[in-house]
């Protein structure tokens, strides 16, 4: 396992406030170069200077920006000199706040729609007012930019042809666990967003269901303090339950699982009998798949045959 700090990427705060940020110049454009309807408009997820000239435009071209929270969007809006009416847009108010907008968009508005950070509709509710325009013909466009899940993708060294994301796992352990469980087979790299306060014990759930694979922990990406470990999910698990909850914003990426190997059954009924004389089944099991380097469900099922024999 390896850590990799980025270089800073944004200003310190002393180094802000001693030489005070000119706003970038802002783009003014006829309203009439955006069809009103609704735009998804990616924001950064870290560093202010990730917003794309498209954004901006747009930004200052809508009627009203839909936001998850002022006081976040107003930062962002500031650094570029833009002043729009601002609605509050989250998974607390989308059902009293989404009419609202759909009624706006339906009298012609231009409505951009922003997350805290990244891209909307990843872990956040606009899916349902998307929903709601397609309904309703109303007219629908997005302006890409920021996300830290493909960033993080990038960044861990592991296959990038295809992958899941899945967004938080539960907080408790038995929900997690059979989360999980639904993702052994998967045949794709894995991604998720977690709280730092729960980091180690999801990690140590994921090698228990999905084994050792390889594993990278992302942290503040795009921001002065940019991290990312990598290593294999038992060894992640380890560092995080030592080194205690890091900070920031997490997401986790997990290497597809490891191609099983053509392995006969009587070789792995052979090691799971002589795993049961000392460990339990469920230690039998992860010792088997780690030793015969056997998918966790092949040698799960044979386990649970060989059990009942012996009960």
């Amino acid at each position: 396992m390896n850590a990799e700090i980025i270089s800073p990427c944004e200003p310190s705060d002393s180094e802000a406030k001693s030489k005070p940020l000119a706003p970038a110049k802002t783009h003014h454009l006829s309203k009439n170069h955006h069809p009103p309807g609704l735009y998804l408009v990616a924001t950064p997820i870290g560093n202010l200077s990730d917003i794309s000239l498209r954004a901006l435009e747009l930004l200052n071209s809508a009627d009203i920006i839909a936001c998850e929270d002022r006081r976040i969007t107003s930062r962002l809006l500031d650094r570029h000199g833009i002043s729009k009416p601002l609605i509050l847009y989250h998974e607390h108010n989308a059902d009293t706040a989404g009419p609202e907008l759909i009624n706006r968009l339906k009298d012609g508005a231009i409505v951009a729609l922003v997350s805290d950070a990244g891209t909307p509709l990843l872990s956040d509710p606009g899916y349902k007012l998307v929903q709601n325009c397609l309904a309703n013909d109303i007219h629908l466009s997005a302006i890409p930019g920021a996300s830290s899940i493909l960033m993080a993708l990038i960044l861990s060294g592991l296959p990038s042809d295809r992958f899941f994301f899945n967004g938080f796992l539960p907080s408790k352990k038995i929900a997690r666990i059979k989360a999980l469980t639904a993702l052994t087979e998967i045949p794709g790299t894995l991604i998720f967003l977690e709280s730092p306060k729960r980091l180690a014990a999801s990690l140590a759930d994921m090698n228990h269901v999905l084994g050792p694979r390889s594993a990278a922990v992302a942290r503040e990406l795009t921001k002065l303090y940019e991290q990312v470990n990598r290593g294999t999910l038992d060894q992640l698990a380890q560092f995080y339950a030592q080194s205690g909850s890091p900070k920031g914003e997490i997401t986790v990426v997990v290497a597809p699982p490891i191609a099983a190997k053509e392995v006969s059954v009587s070789d792995i009924d052979g090691a799971l009998i002589a795993a049961f004389d000392t460990l339990s089944v469920r230690d039998a099991v992860q010792h088997v798949c780690t030793q015969l380097d056997v998918r966790k469900k092949i040698v799960y099922q044979r386990a649970l045959v060989l059990d009942k024999k012996r009960l």
